[in-house]
């Protein structure tokens, strides 16, 4: 059999094309494809070279129309023992192409073609073609003889010509040579025969028989001729004689051939005409000439030559014409061309079921054939047939019994021919090298297509990509291609074919399968030199990795200091440029975004020229072997970056999270597809959409496993590839704290001083730089020196400047103390809650315009530096309380010198000679000392020692509002507490005893609307004011009062008393802040100079201030003062005590006299004014004695039975004022 015929092969002159000297292989084939462009030659242009020596027996020569068809045959062929039955298998010319340049010696050029033609006994004519001759070479082959033809230097044009006018010569010598042939052929000596009669008995019988089939013999041979000339009319006349003739004589075989011959002559006569009935026509005869070369089977000759291979050879002409017929009419018809290669394909397959049938019946009978040839090249035909008819899998098929019959030489050139065969079913079974992919754009885009959307596929397209029911044949023919591979002495295909097979179907090979085709992969690469691409990858599996903090960009990146390295669009025209941007950070979401909605599709992510960045990326190895993995980077085609690359090691069945690193170098946009990686001694690129593609498909269940799963990796979530682009360098802040980054540890209520260095590490200076707080805790930082950074801007590259930041700890709150306590008790002793600490958000940046653009105004940057404040549990509040103490005032001449109180209508002031007078005070409305105490109960459930120090603010200066804290107010310190660890103690704290100056309505206003009394505007604005005087008198109090604690040289706070004085003040805020209704007063009328003079009594010896003589009538007042803005009706009583606190003005044993009322007394007191009653005592006994003021008020409003917290409307109200202390002395 003969590869790629056709019925038209039978017309076809076979010209051997025969290299001679030496030819370089790229000119050889150079050479070749000129005489391709002459494989047709018209008759009517051979004509001038055409001479009759005796009249044609071509005698319906079409001259006008006609020509003749060349085959050249590169390389020559050996000659065929079937060339008597059929002409057109002989070689019939011979051209030699010879180089003159490699080839200098023209003699022996001859001589070399010369003896090149010996072995074609067949050719009639014979031609040498030398190119590229020199000066020398064209005076001498002007003597070399007709045969050695020169074609001198000239541009292609030229040669072509020159070329296309030695095929004509040639066209027109072997026309000359075909008559001579069918004269020579009409001779009765003429012998034809074929291998089928070679064995033949010679009885009489056959010798009669085989005069006979000579005519026909004879007949069928010059109309072979006839073909050959290009006159088809005379060809089928010829035919149709040896048809009758072969009929008559059952010379089937010739028969068949001849039947052969007439078909290619109608073919050729009607050539261009397409006619159903011309098809019909050829279908019938060609299923006539496949009978009679069945009928011509000889059973004895059936081990040694069979006509099995012309009836296959016959089915595979009918096939493929009527494939061409499809072609045809598929051509004709009119199809959109969209639509174009999914429907030709349907149409030709409906239109292809008889050559479906003819190809499968051509298979069956490869199996008697008898020559291995034979079958290897009806495999090739019928394969493809089938890919020419679209059926892709059927072509895959035979092309694999193709590629086992080359396997089955032992010799490299057989498996260099099965490896090619092989490498074209890759693609019908899924398994072909991305090299060969790459190679067809379609491809590209329909795999492309899968991605357009977020990484999205269609269901057809995984379908495509993976059928994990081919799983068992894709590991066979991945594994003959390996054995092909190897012996061929192809490395690289083996190591191709090697890493496909692993990576593929890891999970169907066993163990020691997986080792042996690591050893393959290994053994590979130690044949190739180093650095040899392959463009399929082997292990490990490479995907980009979902970052979590906050979720696969399938591709994460960030900075190596990632809170340094947010980038933020700048507002030139706003002061606060950084305002509505929100940070173009490394991950798709940061914890300093707004809650603005994540919008994956337009996710960007921007690099900064010269400033390294960080890809994470995570690697499998799923197989049962140590993997090492020599070098692995990114894989960036834009030529702006440089990747760094790393050397990893994977133990069997894991996998591992890697960092690869690298620097953009210029501006542009940046795509990552994946990374470039070393292993396996070959260098190879893994693409990030492949593996998105498999665990697609994993997850469809369209493959067999998801090599990342199978190793213990976390699933993760598949997102879109952000947009990554490079803008120009930009300032570069670093930051660290002084003196260590480590956390900063605080006690409660420490206050320390940081100091935070900020390096310009960048090549740009920053200009603008504004520091903000960010995070919990922020008013732990209590200071922060701006106008530091501020003076040392431009920062310029290189450049530094220190920060100081005062911190203040916080309290630590219940559940704290709990997690501290339980840390303590275990020795931990140090307690940090993840996200409490503040951070400091420096928004900075370079110059607002671009040196290369002045357009465009590059963006800033944010660092965010948390501070890592770790507070400890310090002195813990057990409980606070209230004390309070009253010393008697003495009764003098004057009443008691009032605290500074400020009212619209009366001002007072202090006069005091020391600071105790300021803490101990006589209450102005009530006329004794009061001291007020905060009790403070400490307890230190720490390892170290704690010194507690009060100091309380005092007033300089009456001048200002009580309520408000002097500027230039001095300070009064107690002595120090001292607590050690794990115990406890009490600390008091004094506290300046004040008052609101007027007891007004506004206070109870709330509890006068509950009872509908009031309301309004009026009334609630009233409400307001008063509450926010009574908070701000809450808050004077507490800012004067200082508690301050030590322990050991450095560390030092301040303890937050504010909660624990409310909470103190809460249940006795009335009493502390408001004012009684009515105060109460004592005052001598006499002054002791005149008790003295009137009992003669020396003046040294007078009685002290405050003090009375007994056996005298000593007048006095009681000064009555209505602290309200309403009058008060009052009926008053005076009482006077000894020490046993017996009433000593009433009874039989009363020792005071008195003169005047003492007891319900009627009295008016204006408002917000006093009022004075005067009596008179005389004392019998001296001693101490004590005078209290009771006043009952009559008709009391609700203001004053709110103040006295009354249940009942009915219920008195009973004022009584504070002890007046008498110190009453002999008169002897």
């Amino acid at each position: 059999m003969e590869p790629d015929v056709s019925i038209e092969t039978s017309c076809m002159i076979r010209i051997a094309v025969l290299p001679i000297g030496t030819v370089p292989p790229t000119l050889l084939r150079d050479y070749h494809s000129m005489l391709l462009r002459h494989q047709t030659i018209p008759l009517a242009a051979i004509s001038p070279f055409y001479t009759e020596h005796q009249k044609s027996p071509f005698t319906n020569q079409p001259w006008d129309s006609g020509s003749l068809w060349f085959k050249f045959v590169l390389g020559g062929a050996p000659a065929s023992p079937w060339e008597d039955f059929q002409s057109n298998r002989k070689i019939l010319a011979v051209i030699g192409i010879c180089h003159c340049p490699s080839s200098p010696d023209l003699d022996s050029v001859i001589e070399q073609f010369n003896a090149s033609c010996k072995g074609y006994n067949s050719a009639h004519v014979k031609r040498c073609f030398a190119f590229s001759p020199c000066d020398s070479h064209l005076e001498d082959g002007e003597k070399k003889g007709d045969n050695l033809i020169l074609f001198p230097p000239a541009d292609r044009q030229t040669q072509e010509i020159h070329l296309l006018t030695m095929m004509q010569d040639i066209a027109a010598s072997l026309l000359m040579e075909f008559e001579k042939s069918v004269l020579k052929a009409e001779s009765a000596g003429t012998i034809l025969k074929t291998p089928l009669d070679s064995q033949a008995s010679l009885s009489s019988e056959e010798v009669i028989k085989a005069k006979k089939r000579r005519l026909a013999r004879a007949q069928k041979t010059i109309g072979d001729y006839c073909l050959l000339a290009g006159s088809p009319v005379d060809a089928n006349a010829h035919y149709t004689t040896a048809l009758d003739l072969a009929r008559l004589t059952t010379d089937y075989f010739w028969h068949a051939g001849a039947l052969e011959g007439s078909v290619c002559a109608l073919l050729v006569d009607r050539m261009g005409q397409k006619d159903a009935v011309i098809e019909e026509e050829v279908k019938y005869r060609y299923n006539n000439v496949i009978l009679h070369y069945r009928k011509s089977f000889i059973q004895d000759n059936a081990q040694r030559v069979s006509p099995l291979s012309f009836e296959l050879e016959a089915t595979l002409k009918l096939a493929r014409f009527l494939c061409r017929q499809c072609d045809i009419d598929i051509g004709k018809r009119d199809i959109a061309s969209g639509q174009s290669d999914v429907l030709k394909k349907r149409i030709k397959r409906e239109m292809a079921k008889d050559v479906v049938d003819l190809l499968t019946s051509a298979a069956d009978g490869a199996k008697s054939l008898i020559d291995a040839s034979d079958r290897l090249i009806l495999y090739i035909e019928v394969a493809r047939l089938f890919g020419t008819l679209g059926y892709e899998r059927k072509a895959a098929f035979f092309s694999r019994q193709v590629a086992q019959l080359y396997l089955q030489q032992e010799n490299r050139s057989a498996a260099i021919c099965a490896m090619q065969v092989l490498a074209m079913t890759t693609k019908a079974y899924r398994v072909q090298s991305r090299a060969s992919i790459s190679k067809h754009p379609h491809s590209n885009k329909e795999t492309g297509s899968c991605h357009a959307d977020g990484g999205r596929m269609h269901h057809q397209s995984v379908v495509s990509l993976f059928e994990s029911q081919w799983s068992t044949l894709q590991m066979v023919v991945l594994r003959e291609i390996l054995l092909s591979a190897v012996r061929a002495c192809d490395p690289l295909a083996a190591w191709s074919a090697a890493a496909r097979l692993l990576r593929s179907y890891y999970p169907l090979i066993t163990p020691a399968g997986q080792n042996g085709l690591a050893s393959a992969l290994s053994n590979s690469a130690d044949r190739l030199p180093s650095g040899t691409r392959c463009a399929d990858p082997a292990l490990p599996f490479v995907r980009s990795f979902q970052a979590m903090p906050n979720p696969p960009f399938r591709l994460y990146s960030f900075p190596f200091h990632s809170s340094q390295m947010d980038i933020i669009k700048r507002n030139p025209g706003r002061e606060d440029w950084w305002t509505g941007s929100a940070p173009s950070g490394p991950f798709i979401y940061t914890p300093f975004s707004k809650g603005e909605p994540n919008d994956n599709s337009k996710q960007e992510l921007i690099w900064i020229v010269g400033e390294p960045v960080q890809v994470l990326v995570e690697l499998a190895n799923p197989c049962g072997f140590d993997l090492r993995v020599d070098s692995i980077y990114l894989s960036i085609h834009s030529g702006n970056f440089d990747a760094f690359p790393i050397s990893v090691n994977l133990p069997p069945n894991s996998s591992k999270v890697i960092t690869l690193s690298g620097i953009p170098t210029s501006v542009g946009v940046v795509i990552i597809p994946g990374c470039t990686v070393h292993c396996f001694g070959v260098i190879t690129e893994h693409l990030f959409k492949d593996v998105d593609n498999l665990l697609h498909g994993a997850a469809q269940g369209l493959v067999l496993s998801d090599p990342f799963r199978c190793c213990g990796s976390v699933k993760l979530k598949n997102v879109s590839v952000p947009n990554i682009s490079v803008v120009p360098p930009l300032p570069l802040l670093v930051s660290h704290v002084v003196g260590g980054d480590g956390a900063i540890i605080l006690y409660e209520g420490e206050i320390r001083d940081v100091w935070i260095s900020l390096a310009n590490a960048g090549t740009v200076p920053v200009e603008q730089a504004h520091i903000s707080l960010s995070g919990k805790n922020q008013d732990s930082v209590t200071s922060i020196a701006y106008e530091t950074l501020n003076s040392a801007l431009p920062l310029k590259p290189g450049a530094e400047v220190t920060i100081p930041v005062t911190l203040k700890a916080w309290q630590l709150g219940p559940v704290d103390h709990e997690t501290a306590a339980g840390k303590s008790a275990s020795g931990m002793g140090r307690h940090l809650k993840d996200g409490s600490s503040p951070s400091l958000l420096i928004h900075y940046a370079g110059p607002l315009t671009d040196a290369g653009d002045q357009s465009v105004v590059p963006p800033g940057r944010r660092l965010v530096l948390p501070l890592q404040i770790c507070v400890l549990q310090g002195l813990s509040f057990v409980k606070a309380r209230l004390l309070s103490m009253e010393i008697p005032a003495h009764v003098g001449e004057k009443l008691p010198r009032p605290v500074s109180v400020e009212t619209n209508s009366t001002k007072g002031t202090v006069v005091s000679e020391n600071k105790m007078d300021n803490l101990m005070k006589i209450d102005p409305f009530r006329g004794s000392w009061g001291l007020r105490f905060l009790e403070l109960e400490l307890s230190n459930p720490t390892d170290v020692m704690f010194e507690i120090s009060v100091s309380v603010q005092l007033e300089n200066s009456s001048s200002e509002n009580s309520r408000s804290v002097d500027k230039d107010a001095t300070e009064y310190g107690y002595p120090k507490t001292r607590i050690d660890r794990e115990y406890s103690a009490r600390v008091l704290i004094p506290l300046e005893h004040f008052k609101l100056p007027i007891l007004d309505g506004t206070f109870f206003m709330k509890d006068l609307q509950s009872d509908g009394t009031t309301s309004g505007k009026s009334s609630g604005f009233s409400e307001k004011n008063t509450k926010a005087e009574l908070n701000a008198s809450i808050k004077n109090l507490i800012s004067r009062i200082k508690v301050r604690w030590q322990s050991g040289r450095n560390s030092s706070g301040e303890l937050n008393i504010k909660n624990a004085i409310q909470a103190a003040l809460q249940t006795s805020v009335m009493d502390v802040l408001l004012p009684d209704p009515l105060t109460f007063g004592f005052r001598l009328v006499g002054s002791n100079s005149e008790q003295a003079a009137r009992f003669d009594l020396p003046k040294e010896s007078s009685v002290s201030e405050g003090s009375v003589l007994a056996h005298n009538m000593t007048p006095m007042e009681v000064l009555v003062r209505n602290n309200t803005k309403e009058m008060i009706k009052m009926s008053l009583s005076i009482a006077c005590r000894d020490v046993a606190g017996e009433n000593c003005t009433e009874g039989t044993k009363a020792t005071v006299l008195w003169a005047g009322s003492l007891n319900e007394i009627t009295m008016e007191a204006p408002p917000l004014q006093e009022s004075k009653h005067g009596f008179s005592l005389y004392f019998l006994v001296p001693g101490e004695y004590t005078l209290v003021a009771v006043a009952v008020i009559d008709g009391a409003n609700d203001i004053l039975r709110a103040r006295a917290k009354t249940g009942s409307p009915d219920e008195p109200i009973c004022c009584r004022g504070p002890p007046f202390h008498v110190c009453v002395t002999g008169t002897s």
